[in-house]
């Protein structure tokens, strides 16, 4: 069934099953009507001479240049060639649908003034596979993401270029094979395409859907690397987080509970310590932590895609044109910076976790690396290096980008988002994220292999899960398949899919 786009019921959930696995769009006939009659209404103000801020003005440093009736046919085109200024490889294909359909739901709510065409332009490429190549790179996410936008609003003339069946094209013959007419750009419909940080809040919702799911995986190796310790399990009795208050440290406490449930540490047969390090004990205060941020996130992002990110508004209801700021990345490319920091904390967590696994000192009676050979072997020690040099780079990437503002267009747009940074170096923080995670399911398979109890149900389906990829380190061998295979592991959610098979989905 198609999701009919309305202006304010679309939800992180409803992006990437379009972006990501084609469902087909269509557009409430209530939307219909609002955009209709909102493009009714700038006609007639058009036609009345209205001096409107990128109908018959410049942009920019140019608002103030007045264009007279043969400018204003031709400023749309020059709008869209002046602005798609980009750089840098072609952005995915997931993220440029997800623009796209954010783009087409903000016009729905009737404010843009666009003509009907521009929206049913945008909904049949989605629907048909008609993906414009747009650079990753060039938008300071105020006024909108202008560059990449326009490359998809260069579609619209039948210019720019589009994936299309596995083929990049001229974007014409894109439309021509999919059937999908060219409407041009008449005035209004130019900036109405490109106005809104419309892909780096695609980018920023897809990375937290993605984000919800690793950090299950998070809690399902902290169980494992727990188990694997002998923790003592006092410090995940839910009295003790309702205490406290923070609804992300009892979720996170509950989930390393289920996974561990049916184990021999619950039950007095293994000896404990009276209290374990940091990285063991406070693991519901730290990944709770990051879910409470994960859930203002997607608290922010949510209102982003069902908000008109638009200047000027046109309010026909009103009979009044507005201008002012909405395009301002900040309300989204702030939480979506933090999230990426987010997941580095819990990375770090998970590396200091690691660490007590292979470290002799501090793993409770394991062998030197996991490995009965040490001297002759050296087991996962070179792992940890790996997990090391990657905590690095997400800790460099951490650093925020929504204070890094540059002055553009002399200084018209003197304070910028920054956002398009926040979301790429975001999505690349988890992406290291997973690497870094498989490395500690690996290790805490490996040390559960050494020890003789009995660990949870949830443990155990995870474990048979990992062995499913990578065989129990008998003698050294080259672990960077290994380590390959296991961040495919964690990005697929193979060992999240075995847990929740065996004990039940875990809470989010």
């Amino acid at each position: 069934m198609a999701i009919s786009l309305t202006g304010k019921s679309l939800t992180i959930e409803d992006i990437e099953a379009v972006a990501r696995r084609g469902e087909s769009v269509e557009l409430h006939p209530d939307a219909r009507q609002r955009i209709l009659v909102c493009r009714e209404f700038i006609e007639q103000r058009i036609e009345a001479r209205e001096i409107m801020y990128g109908v018959n003005t410049g942009i920019g440093e140019f608002s103030e240049v007045v264009l007279d009736d043969d400018q204003v046919r031709e400023f749309q085109r020059y709008l869209i060639y002046n602005h798609a200024a980009g750089i840098g490889d072609p952005a995915p294909t997931d993220h440029v649908r997800a623009a796209m359909l954010l783009r087409a739901n903000i016009q729905a709510n009737g404010y843009s003034a666009c003509r009907m065409e521009i929206t049913e332009t945008l909904m049949a490429m989605l629907n048909r596979g008609v993906t414009p190549v747009v650079c990753e790179k060039g938008s300071v996410g105020a006024c909108g993401d202008l560059a990449p936008m326009s490359q998809i609003a260069l579609l619209m003339m039948g210019e720019g270029e589009a994936f299309y069946q596995g083929e990049r094209l001229p974007g014409a013959e894109a439309l021509e094979r999919a059937e999908i007419p060219i409407p041009g750009l008449k005035a209004r419909d130019g900036l109405s395409t490109i106005n809104g940080d419309n892909l780096l809040t695609a980018i920023g919702a897809l990375v937290l859907f993605d984000t919800e799911r690793w950090i299950n995986q998070a809690e399902i190796a902290a169980a494992m690397s727990l188990e694997a310790l002998r923790a003592n399990m006092k410090p995940y009795d839910a009295r003790l987080h309702e205490m406290r208050g923070f609804e992300g440290a009892v979720t996170t406490a509950s989930n390393l509970r289920r996974v561990m449930e049916g184990s021999d540490l619950l039950t007095g047969k293994e000896k404990v310590k009276v209290q374990d390090a940091y990285s063991m004990r406070s693991t519901p205060q730290v990944i709770g932590a990051a879910r409470d941020q994960m859930r203002w996130t997607r608290r922010q992002i949510e209102i982003e895609i069902n908000g008109i990110g638009d200047n000027p508004l046109f309010l026909p209801e009103d009979q009044v044109v507005l201008t002012g700021a909405n395009f301002q990345g900040t309300p989204v490319s702030l939480p979506i910076d933090t999230l990426g920091a987010a997941i580095t904390m819990v990375s770090v967590l998970s590396e200091r976790r690691l660490n007590r696994l292979t470290n002799p000192a501090l793993s409770a009676g394991l062998p030197p690396f996991l490995t009965k050979g040490a001297g002759m072997f050296s087991g996962m020690m070179l792992s940890q290096y790996t997990a090391d040099m990657q905590i690095v780079e997400q800790k460099m990437l951490s650093a925020p980008a929504y204070i890094q503002s540059i002055p553009a267009a002399a200084d018209q747009e003197d304070f910028v988002s920054m956002g398009m940074n926040s979301a790429l170096k975001t999505r690349q923080i988890l992406d290291v994220a997973c690497g870094v995670l498989g490395i500690e399911l690996m290790a805490a398979a490996q040390a559960l292999d050494l020890r003789e109890f009995t660990p949870g149900h949830g443990t155990r389906a995870a474990h048979t899960a990992i062995r499913r990829h990578v065989d129990y380190l008998d003698e050294d061998r080259p672990l960077y398949s290994d380590h390959n295979a296991m961040m495919k592991a964690v990005q697929d959610l193979d060992v999240l899919e075995a847990v929740e098979n065996e004990v039940g989905a875990l809470a989010t």
